[in-house]
């Protein structure tokens, strides 16, 4: 059983979309972007990170697939699947150009909504529509799921699993296990200082950061019991 660090990303450069509520602090500079991806190419053990992508922005495609290429790096790109082919975001050539690249590519939901807040039927139209467009680009099954905002609860992980997940991605922060079906990582975002970002990287998490991540986890896995 490994200790993984998971990365995870948003958007990197200038968007070309209007962005929703919120989302802007998630956007790296180009700059900020290389930079990390420098840090882990020469790290002792690069695998040790966990590379992924929310959202299925454009700049996933332009600015991110080779510069991971460059690295020898890969990544996992979780698509929401009803913004493929908009302005600013991922088109199904592109989702095929990350296949071929090396990357894996798993499921964002269809429209960007926090999924604990939705009824059975809308939960799965979320988790299964996204799945099969995708698995339509790919040609191969779609096997791991991006939670949006990390906001899970016990229903939706049990769903997941229902409908053939293997893996579900939070926002927890801290270090993941390999064998885990959830798998908490931190995302990214552009305000961070320096000090911040070399905590990440080196999978640091503060006692109390790490006890109020524990609590959170546990009552997100275990409520609602129905």
């Amino acid at each position: 059983m490994a200790h993984l660090i998971g990365l995870n990303f948003h958007g990197i450069g200038t968007p070309q979309r209007d962005l929703e509520d919120g989302e802007a602090p998630y956007w790296l500079s180009e700059r900020q972007f290389i930079g990390i991806l420098d840090r882990v190419a020469a790290a002792q053990n690069p695998s040790g990170f966990v590379l992924t992508f929310d959202d299925g922005n454009l700049s996933d495609y332009e600015i991110a697939l080779p510069a991971l290429r460059e690295r020898d790096l890969s990544a996992t790109f979780f698509v929401l699947t009803g913004r493929l082919g908009q302005p600013g975001s991922l088109t199904h050539d592109h989702v095929t150009a990350l296949v071929t690249g090396g990357m894996g590519i798993g499921s964002h939901g269809v429209s960007h909504v926090a999924w604990s807040g939705l009824d059975a039927a809308a939960l799965d139209r979320e988790i299964s529509q996204s799945r099969r467009a995708l698995e339509d680009i790919c040609g191969h099954p779609v096997t791991k799921a991006g939670i949006p905002f990390g906001q899970y609860n016990a229903r939706v992980l049990r769903a997941l699993r229902q409908k053939g997940y293997e893996t579900a991605f939070s926002s927890d922060m801290g270090q993941m296990r390999d064998d885990a079906f959830l798998r908490p990582r931190t995302s990214l975002r552009g305000d961070m200082v320096q000090a911040e970002v070399e905590a990440i990287l080196a999978g640091h998490l503060s006692p109390g950061k790490r006890v109020r991540r524990a609590i959170g986890m546990m009552r997100k896995k275990l409520l609602p019991l129905g």
